[in-house]
């Protein structure tokens, strides 16, 4: 079921304030309606307010394994917030609106650092040994490859279509690499937990849309 743009609105909300430690500071909210209204952008087909809110559960799913689960959340938020899928530096992009806008929101220098590097993060998705804020964040992110058949054929699906502008042997193309990359990561998911539930899913879907690409 859709979330609520009001219910993000909250959600968001309540992060800042508690990252902030309920202090003084600006509204948080025209943050959050900026921030909705950008993953309500058109061009977007998969990466959308439902992504956001899908990826925010499962932070909160996952959130005893991270050091700091608010940085994570308030990562989530950011990570696709500048998104054109006809361009490379979406995530650079993303990563500095966070850095602009989390200190204009008064967060603090050192959260604001490591939501911006968290968001980096997501170019590879492949936090480093420790890292646990990083594995948090990627499995979220990467959830979604473990969906039933049918999520995962509708995911596919809307990814294509942000790429419609794409002629499709270039598609396949760069979907199978895209694909291969992740299924050559020694492993998709990094939290006990994220590995546990999706793993093996995850590779049978990505492996099984590998197979129809290569037709």
């Amino acid at each position: 079921m859709t979330e609520s743009a009001q219910s993000l609105r909250v959600r968001w909300q309540d992060t800042l304030v508690a990252v902030r430690g309920g202090g003084e500071g600006p509204d948080p909210l025209p943050y959050a309606d900026n921030l909705l209204a950008r993953w309500a952008e058109p061009q977007r087909r998969y990466h959308t307010t439902d992504h956001l809110a899908a990826v925010l559960d499962h932070v909160d799913t996952l959130a005893a394994h991270a050091e700091d689960a608010d940085a994570v959340r308030l990562a989530a938020w950011f990570h696709d917030a500048v998104y054109r899928p006809d361009r490379s530096e979406n995530e650079e992009r993303s990563a500095v609106l966070a850095e602009r806008a989390l200190a204009e929101a008064g967060v603090d220098a050192a959260t604001t650092a490591e939501v911006a590097r968290l968001v980096r993060l997501t170019v590879s998705h492949d936090p480093a040994p420790g890292d646990r804020n990083g594995e948090v964040l990627c499995d979220a992110d990467l959830a979604v490859l473990a969906g039933s058949p049918e999520e995962y054929a509708a995911y596919a699906a809307r990814v294509r279509e942000e790429y419609g502008f794409v002629p499709d042997d270039a598609f396949r193309e760069g979907r199978a690499a895209v694909l291969r990359q992740l299924l050559e990561l020694p492993r998709l998911f990094r939290t006990p937990e994220g590995s546990a539930r999706w793993e093996e899913r995850a590779r049978h879907n990505l492996a099984t849309e590998l197979g129809l690409l290569a037709g």
